[in-house]
């Protein structure tokens, strides 16, 4: 039954938002455990007239660890690529030079069959992307970006130089996003961020989910110095610790959710696009417009937060201001 309720969720997946067309080959990378939302994709890439090749990786040990190389090559010869899988590989090296290459690129990373029933998945993405794209131009090379929340975010960076980024969720050749969070955001430019940032909605990754109480960070020179919080504070820690790598403390990004029909459910994809939210990347930015390769990219969600970006209000108590 849960085959035939994912099949409309596939299929604006595979048709509206990556816009696949006949003739098409399409390469699904997934999991052994999502599987079953592979198969969902590929029974809708082949309702659209094009080629699936489904292929089964090893689950990654982390979040951003590149797939392997005849992986990383089926997504660069394809024309378009979906990645269904668990643990993220969307900050990687494989996924920039597929895009790169001409492909188009559906991130998936921690898809549940639910997401594919409903929520986000049933937003108008077309209708949505030209908000997108006007906050994603609003974010682009500004000198000061000041975020807080009432929640005690007040944090301050530059993206002099930075691209803005409209993840819309409809994808072009040589793009690729993640579906199905719309969300605008920009790279800081590494060591300008200052301040405090506070969590207190989802840290969707590494078994947090949903926030039992705020986890606030202290960031200087770009970096996160301090962590403080309850029990999913001191499980972020423990595995910020065993990377042993200092630029996954890398403030990496901030992005805005704009999708209102996601919902705060633990799970990356749909937590990040909650209308009206914000998210401070650690870790990774090299796919966003940055320079660091970091073990990890992690999100930290916040709400009713405000955005002035060179003066300028681009979100205001979690509503666009523009």
């Amino acid at each position: 039954m849960k085959q035939i309720l994912m099949a409309k969720g596939a299929r604006t997946i595979v048709e509206v938002c990556a816009g696949t067309k006949p003739g098409e080959k399409a390469v699904i990378v997934t999991e052994p455990c999502m599987l079953s939302m592979a198969e969902a994709m590929a029974a809708a890439v082949i309702a659209a007239g094009a080629e699936p090749v489904i292929t089964v990786l090893t689950p990654r040990s982390a979040d951003g660890q590149e797939p392997p190389e005849p992986v990383a090559a089926a997504m660069k010869a394809s024309n378009v690529f979906f990645n269904v899988v668990r643990t993220s590989i969307t900050h990687t090296r494989a996924t920039r030079d597929a895009a790169a290459a001409g492909s188009r690129g559906m991130m998936m990373t921690q898809f549940s069959e639910e997401m594919l029933m409903g929520g986000g998945i049933n937003a108008d993405f077309r209708a949505i992307a030209p908000q997108c794209e006007a906050v994603a131009k609003a974010l682009e090379g500004s000198e000061t970006i000041h975020l807080t929340t009432p929640h005690g975010t007040d944090l301050t960076f530059s993206a002099r130089g930075r691209r803005g980024n409209a993840l819309t969720c409809l994808i072009e050749p040589g793009m690729f996003t993640t579906v199905p969070t719309i969300e605008a955001n920009v790279s800081p430019l590494e060591g300008t961020a200052e301040g405090t940032i506070v969590a207190d909605a989802s840290i969707p990754y590494i078994g947090i989910g949903l926030l039992k109480a705020p986890i606030t960070f202290k960031v200087e020179k770009g970096m996160i110095v301090s962590i403080t919080g309850g029990s999913q504070a001191d499980i972020l820690k423990r595995n910020w610790e065993s990377k042993n790598d200092p630029l996954v403390y890398n403030v990496a990004e901030m992005g805005i959710g704009l999708n209102p029909e996601c919902r705060f459910i633990g799970y990356m994809l749909e937590d990040e696009g909650v209308y009206g939210s914000v998210h401070i990347g650690t870790g990774t930015n090299i796919t966003l417009g940055g320079v660091t390769k970091a073990a990890c990219h992690y999100d930290l969600i916040m709400t009713g937060a405000t955005i002035v970006a060179d003066g300028r209000y681009v979100l205001k108590d979690g509503k666009v201001a523009l």
